[in-house]
């Protein structure tokens, strides 16, 4: 299945999403054809049980469709609705195959004339049709997963980095469309958690294409005489991308490949600190190659490095994934170190933990 899923978005984006359509994109407009095709090709869905509506495919087995995402910068929710059926499937609730928001950061509250706050930096927030969030009413009292109708909210604008809109959305006495009990070992913060699983594997895809767009350039670039490729210094900044390319590319697979009805926080927090110091590393030594070509308009690299620019500090940054892995090591003793580089499982991590911006 995993072969099939990777074949099949992979021909789909190479064939729909082209640097012309991205940059139309990041002006603000909606790519209608291309989401029709993502819908048709029942992606959106693939996490929910069958029972639900959908596939029921592994994180296993969705992790190049993820990863593919990031590589082709695709300009639409994808992997964002894909993780949101997936969290309403766990609740029991039937899966929509249509533009989803998530969200991480909320002052959302249930009352009996319905569900009031906000909800920040919704990815593609104006665009969605539906936004799903986790309220936490009480301490001690099981979290609620909501659907609401963007058409209830009212919507701030926002972008990232690259240009993609990260809105905030606010309900006023919004009538929910569906409301479902989180099961007990599904955490508060799953948005969060599975949020920064995507993008593991989405900046996984696009350091692969920022090293493939380097390493092209530096073999066609002649100057004195030949390639600069040729130059040590050359080669020595494309050794060290492959590097970090691939070692952001192992730790994302690595979560998509332990993650099951419940997420691999051990392996998440691991791939967010490789992948936001491969992002930094790789995007600057791509754009040293390139030299000024790479940072114009009409050049693909920008495109690229922005959203790895974006994507490493969405869903926490180096910072707050590096702190956390090391407050949980230390909090599990010495003992638990080897246990938890050799399992793959920390105690620490695996509590809900309010994020952080």
């Amino acid at each position: 299945m995993r072969e099939l899923f990777e074949s099949t978005i992979e021909r789909l984006l190479a064939d729909l999403v082209t640097p012309e359509l991205i940059r139309h994109c990041e002006a603000g407009h909606w790519p209608t054809e291309l989401w029709t095709a993502i819908e048709e090709s029942g992606f959106a869905v693939a996490a929910a049980p069958e029972s639900l509506g959908g596939a029921e495919a592994s994180w296993e087995n969705l992790h190049g469709v993820v990863k593919a995402a990031g590589r082709h910068n695709l300009p639409l929710p994808l992997p964002e609705t894909m993780l949101a059926n997936w969290v309403m499937g766990l609740c029991g609730l039937k899966a929509r195959n249509i533009p989803l928001g998530l969200a991480t950061h909320s002052t959302l509250a249930l009352g009996d004339l319905g569900a009031s706050g906000t909800l920040r930096d919704i990815p593609w927030g104006r665009h969605v049709e539906q936004v799903v969030a986790v309220v936490s009413n009480a301490p001690g009292v099981p979290a609620v997963l909501v659907v609401l109708s963007r058409s209830d909210a009212e919507v701030t604008p926002k972008q990232n980095t690259a240009g993609e809109p990260r809105d905030d959305l606010c309900f006023n006495n919004a009538t929910p469309l569906a409301t479902a009990s989180l099961p007990a070992h599904v955490p508060a913060d799953v948005f969060w958690w599975g949020g920064a699983m995507l993008r593991a594997a989405q900046m996984a895809g696009a350091l692969e294409a920022t090293l493939d767009l380097s390493t092209r350039y530096a073999t066609e670039r002649v100057q004195f005489g030949k390639p600069i490729s040729a130059f040590q210094v050359i080669q020595h900044q494309l050794a060290q991308m492959a590097q970090h390319t691939a070692s952001a590319a192992v730790s994302a697979e690595a979560t998509f490949a332990e993650s099951g009805d419940q997420l691999a926080t051990w392996q998440i927090a691991a791939a967010r600190v490789c992948g936001a110091e491969a992002a930094g590393a790789v995007a600057s030594m791509a754009h040293a190659v390139h030299g000024a070509i790479g940072f114009t308009h009409e050049h693909a690299l920008q495109l690229g490095t922005r959203r790895l620019w974006a994507w490493r500090s969405e869903f926490g940054n180096l910072g707050h994934w590096a702190q956390r892995l090391g407050q949980a090591v230390a909090l599990g003793g010495a003992a638990s170190l080897w246990p938890a580089v050799t399992h793959g499982h920390l105690a620490a991590l695996a509590s809900p933990r309010e994020p952080t911006p």
